[in-house]
């Protein structure tokens, strides 16, 4: 008899959106997708390291990448520390070259869709078979008002894994969202070239130390901080 493991847990966040979709792609050339994945057993844990971060630190506003800044270093590259040094939490974010996307061609138009499907191929190939998921997404107002369940059903479709349910959560209550969202502005910031911001630049060499390389591609089996550059070929 087939033993189902404990549910999982799944927070995303992307950046750069308007590299995709936007008017001017002279901004940002790469909009980044990224999650977190844990044991749900391990989040009140993690959320708990969290807490008690905000408090070494007095740092009680909502953590972002933009809200990196040299009055509050210590805070982030403590939180780089604790993701790194908590081997329950996995980082997983999709790179995608935002001049190269044929709206028009693959995604019928609909440049709503077309996000969508980038959300698929950044769950579809981390979620195991016979394990449950909860996914949750930073909120964002949709066209479609079932984008989210029709993800869901998708992935239930295409894997072998149960999905429970794909859910929109505001970040602002969502540490681990917010946690996210730093993991996937380093990557977004080293991608597209910015350097003006030293304590940013010192977050992205915290975390290139813990990896031994520079922010880049990694290979499909990096199971820690895997950053993989779709290719729209």
């Amino acid at each position: 008899m087939l033993q189902v493991n404990c549910v999982n847990e799944i927070y995303c966040d992307e950046s750069r959106p308007e590299a995709l979709f936007g008017v001017d792609k002279n901004v940002d050339k790469y909009m980044v997708i990224g999650g977190i994945w844990l044991p749900g057993e391990e989040r009140t844990i993690i959320k708990n390291k969290l807490k008690l971060l905000r408090e070494k630190h007095n740092v009680y506003g909502e953590i972002k990448w933009k809200n990196v800044s040299q009055s509050k270093l210590s805070f982030y590259l403590d939180l780089i520390n604790m993701f790194f040094n908590t081997d329950s939490i996995r980082f997983r974010c999709i790179v995608v070259d935002g001049r190269k996307v044929d709206v028009d061609l693959y995604h019928n138009s609909d440049n709503e869709l077309g996000f969508y499907k980038f959300y698929y191929q950044l769950l579809f190939h981390w979620c195991d078979p016979m394990k449950h998921y909860r996914i949750f997404l930073d909120y964002k107002k949709n066209k479609q008002p079932n984008r989210l369940q029709t993800l869901g059903e998708v992935l239930n479709n295409a894997t072998f894994s149960y999905i429970d349910f794909v859910q929109a959560v505001e970040s602002k209550q969502s540490d681990l969202i917010q946690l996210t969202d730093v993991l996937i502005g380093a990557v977004g910031y080293k991608y597209n070239n910015y350097n003006t911001s030293d304590s940013k630049l010192k977050v992205i060499e915290e975390i290139e130390g813990y990896l031994g390389h520079p922010i880049q591609r990694t290979y499909k089996n990096a199971r820690k901080f895997n950053v993989f550059e779709i290719d729209l070929r």
